[in-house]
């Protein structure tokens, strides 16, 4: 491996230690995200460090929820509501505070109404790995 692709490797095991670093904060933060954050370290890991994305996949609280969506896309009824309702009190907070325009307002509901539209719409995990998944979900 020359010095680029060590420093590639390199660059991706920091990048993963920081969305790990963010998705830590994420759990202890209530409007933050955690699961999304740990999603993005797993991939950096895949790229530099195969030992760590093992640890991170093999995790007792997030490993099954990092599966599920990793095999299957999926994310678990608890999680999706727990991500639309911070979506929906994000909205509220925002309209509260922003007092935005009309044109402001609508844009930002619509393009919040599509996220909660793609997690709703994100398959359940398998029933095999439904009550695992359950447990690790954020």
């Amino acid at each position: 491996m020359g010095p680029l692709g060590h420093l590639s490797r390199a660059a991706w095991l920091v990048l993963g230690f920081v969305f790990v670093a963010l998705g830590l904060i994420g759990a202890l933060l209530p409007l933050m995200p955690t699961t999304i954050f740990l999603i993005l370290a797993a991939g950096c890991f895949a790229r530099s460090s195969p030992r760590l994305e093992a640890w991170l996949l093999d995790h007792p609280r997030f490993g099954p929820t990092l599966r599920a969506w990793r095999e299957d896309g999926a994310i678990g009824p608890r999680a999706k509501i727990m991500a639309c309702s911070g979506i929906a009190l994000g909205y509220a907070l925002f309209w509260w505070g922003a007092r935005p325009s009309v044109a402001i307002d609508l844009i930002v509901g619509v393009v919040m109404a599509g996220c909660a539209a793609f997690i709703v719409s994100r398959p359940s995990p398998r029933l095999a790995d439904s009550n695992r998944s359950e447990e690790g979900s954020i």
